[in-house]
């Protein structure tokens, strides 16, 4: 019982000490317009802070215009049919059952505006699928119900649970960012190229910042990428965005970019406070494992 009762005190000191560095980490980075978060009673997308986002908002609208334009024409077409031919205009009903011209209209019209569709998508999937040359890379994991962040070519990282909504205040976000806000936020720097590796612990997860136009299904046992470069310093939020079990609604994502100067002072920070804690935790777990062993052995 002694031993059980010294695991668990020597996981929450640790734990403790992660939180308190995180709080740290997070305070220095000084105030932050929050630009990506969703407003209740907002028609359309979030504003765009970098190239694919704003590509797809581009595309979304093209696509809007086509879709309005054809269902007008739909409409008309309808509407003529149902005046012009009615069976009061028309008391001898027509006899004939083709039309050669319409049948290959209506056949030739859909196919060549899908042809049209094609070169701006593939444009755009294929801006989205070719990562560049990344300035930072992180890791991106989820679990039930959190998100965990590598920063993998300094060797630290952190796990990002949402704040209970009395923390809000504490951390500095506003009371309707309540489910939006993580103690700990993904820090990147402006105009940077960033690629995020993703993947799950458990079950499938997805990580996603509508304002980035970025979105990644996170599959256990294996690793997919995305990529973005936000041009705009601030405070932008995303969610878990694949049903993955009761507390799916409870695990958001926090990105803040900032200037060069305070990432680099961030990083500084971040690597002195979290670097070495996960191993410190394996240190202890593998020590207690061979107590446990032991005590067994005695029994």
């Amino acid at each position: 019982m002694r031993v059980t009762n010294l695991f668990t005190a020597t996981v929450s000191v640790l734990t403790t000490t992660v939180l308190a560095s995180t709080s740290w980490a997070q305070e220095n980075l000084g105030p932050l317009e929050t630009i990506g978060k969703p407003i209740d009673g907002l028609m359309g997308w979030q504003p765009p802070v970098t190239e694919v986002a704003r590509d797809i908002h581009s595309y979304d609208t093209f696509l809007l215009w086509v879709i309005t334009i054809i269902s007008l024409f739909v409409t008309a077409l309808l509407l003529i049919c149902a005046f012009k031919y009615s069976a009061k205009r028309n008391p001898k009903p027509a006899t004939f059952t083709h039309h050669t011209g319409i049948e290959i209209a209506w056949t030739l019209i859909p196919v060549v505006i899908l042809l049209c569709l094609i070169p701006p998508s593939l444009t755009l999937l294929f801006k989205q699928m070719e990562i560049p040359e990344a300035d930072i890379t992180i890791k991106a994991t989820g679990n039930q119900w959190y998100w965990s962040h590598e920063y993998v070519d300094h060797e630290f990282g952190f796990d990002s649970f949402m704040l209970d909504r009395a923390d809000l205040e504490e951390y500095g976000y506003a009371p309707d960012e309540y489910l939006l806000a993580t103690d700990t936020a993904v820090v990147v720097p402006v105009n940077k190229t960033v690629v995020v590796q993703v993947t799950g612990a458990d079950v499938i997860h997805s990580w996603t910042i509508p304002a980035f136009g970025v979105k990644q299904d996170a599959v256990p046992g294996r690793l997919a990428e995305l990529w973005f470069k936000a041009e705009k310093e601030g405070v932008y939020f995303g969610q878990c965005s694949e049903l993955c079990g009761k507390d799916h609604s409870y695990m958001p994502i926090t990105v803040k970019v900032v200037s060069q100067d305070k990432y680099e002072a961030w990083l500084d920070g971040a690597i002195k406070e979290y670097a070495g804690l996960p191993r410190a935790v394996q240190v202890a777990d593998a020590n207690m494992n061979k107590v446990l062993e032991a005590e067994a052995l005695k029994n």
